[in-house]
């Protein structure tokens, strides 16, 4: 592969990574999001690396423009913003708790909790998941690769079925736009 072809190989791969996922899959994850709006209940975001940035993603779009669209907000929140609480997790207890430990002081049952790993192996979020399971809360597990842990703990999943981790990522934002779509495009 030549430089001047990376572009076209890379659109093909990812091409092939969106074919391939579960519309499904994906159907349910806006239904739990729209649900989870409409009732009122809070929706809850987290990852790690590039997954921390697109929970954050998902709750800067879906916070902004659902009210904009709609009048009515989503009570949304991304665990990955307060670095001054992750650090002092991590420092003092272990990173693998930073989310679960937020979630002590603000999970209730019937919220949603979206946990993103493109490994679905991060220990932490792994955590945060069996705590909202736990507590009555719906989880909604974002992977890739294999799925791993997270697939099999989360109660529904989107699994982008590669191992690049990029197309993972690509796929799992693509989801977060057809959520606001979804709801900010409703007739």
């Amino acid at each position: 592969m030549t430089y001047k072809n990376f572009s076209g190989d890379y659109l093909d791969r990812l091409q092939k990574v969106l074919d391939a996922l579960s519309r499904d899959e994906l159907d349910n994850g806006v239904r739990l999001v729209e649900e989870c709006w409409s009732r009122g209940a809070q929706l809850i975001t987290l990852g790690n690396g590039g997954s921390a940035m697109t929970a954050q993603h998902f709750v800067t779009d879906w916070g902004k423009m659902i009210r904009l669209s709609t009048g009515r907000g989503l009570n949304a929140r991304s665990l990955v913003d307060n670095m001054g609480l992750i650090t002092a997790y991590g420092n003092d207890l272990s990173y693998a708790d930073v989310f679960a430990e937020q979630l002590k002081d603000i999970l209730k049952p019937d919220d949603l909790v979206i946990a993103i790993s493109g490994s679905g192996n991060s220990e932490n979020v792994i955590r945060a998941v069996d705590y909202a399971n736990s507590n009555g809360a719906v989880t909604l597990g974002l992977c890739g690769f294999s799925g791993g842990k997270l697939k099999d703990k989360a109660q529904n999943t989107i699994w982008v079925n590669s191992n690049d981790m990029q197309l993972c990522e690509d796929a799992h934002a693509i989801f977060g736009h057809i959520v606001m779509q979804s709801i900010c495009n409703r007739e």
